[in-house]
């Protein structure tokens, strides 16, 4: 019997290489994609007004129907918008340290980090890894690489993706409700961006989903916490599919 397909979506400023910690650890039980958003990685650059729908579409034909989709911030926001405009393409979907229907406080605070990128994309980078990294047992290897990665970004396509992932939740939010496939959504108990509370609201917004929060950890889950984003998952997808 072949294996049921995993689809990672990494998020804003990063690349596929950033789920490495936790495809390994799914490799016998799925075969897993983990391809990267357009404007990121070896894609060429995202074009000026780029919106979340161009996101999605770029990814759209490397997923095979029925595969079980996990996005990581961004990434989420792309797994939301592709469950609705696609809504027999995922079997169950996944949001990891998303956000979700941002107030006032917080979409002004995400708009001051879009900002600060603008003026000086440096500083941005540097005050992104505090934020994630400032604290936790992460390898220094792996820290590393994702400054790499950060600083690799052309950093228009950067700055029009990060657009993307400050506004688009604004436009998703009064549609949650249309989401009927299964749904995870996980965060850090310590992520002070894609908050715990927001992955409660996320929950709360969609007909059928159960909401996680991991003690300890910070924004990058996936990296931090490799084993519990694992362990939530193929507990989600085995008791909702049978995998």
């Amino acid at each position: 019997m072949a294996k049921p397909t995993l689809v990672l979506l990494h998020g804003v400023g990063l690349d596929h290489t950033m789920w490495e910690p936790v495809a390994g650890q799914l490799a016998d039980r799925f075969t897993v994609i983990t391809p990267d958003l357009p404007g990121h990685g070896a894609r060429p650059p995202a074009p000026q007004g780029v919106t979340l729908a161009d996101l999605a579409d770029g990814v759209a034909d490397l997923i095979p129907p029925g595969s079980h989709l996990v996005g990581f911030s961004l990434g989420a926001l792309v797994v939301q918008h592709l469950a609705l405009a696609e809504p027999g393409l995922a079997a169950t979907l996944t949001y990891v340290s998303s956000v979700c229907r941002r107030t006032r406080e917080e979409r002004d605070a995400v708009l001051d980090r879009l900002a600060t990128a603008r003026a000086d994309v440096g500083a941005s980078t540097d005050a992104s890894l505090k934020r994630w990294y400032e604290g936790t047992d992460v390898a220094p290897a792996l820290v590393d690489r994702t400054e790499k990665v950060l600083r690799a970004n052309d950093t228009d396509s950067f700055l029009r993706c990060y657009e993307v992932f400050a506004t688009a939740d604004a436009g998703l939010g009064p549609r949650l409700g249309e989401i009927a496939q299964p749904s995870l959504a996980v965060t850090g108990a310590d992520d002070p961006g894609s908050t715990p509370e927001m992955t409660h609201r996320l929950a709360e917004a969609l007909p059928d989903c159960r909401a996680v929060i991991v003690p300890g950890a910070r924004h990058m889950l996936p990296v931090q916490h490799p084993r519990a984003l694992v362990a939530a998952l193929t507990t989600f997808i085995g008791e909702r599919a049978h995998v």
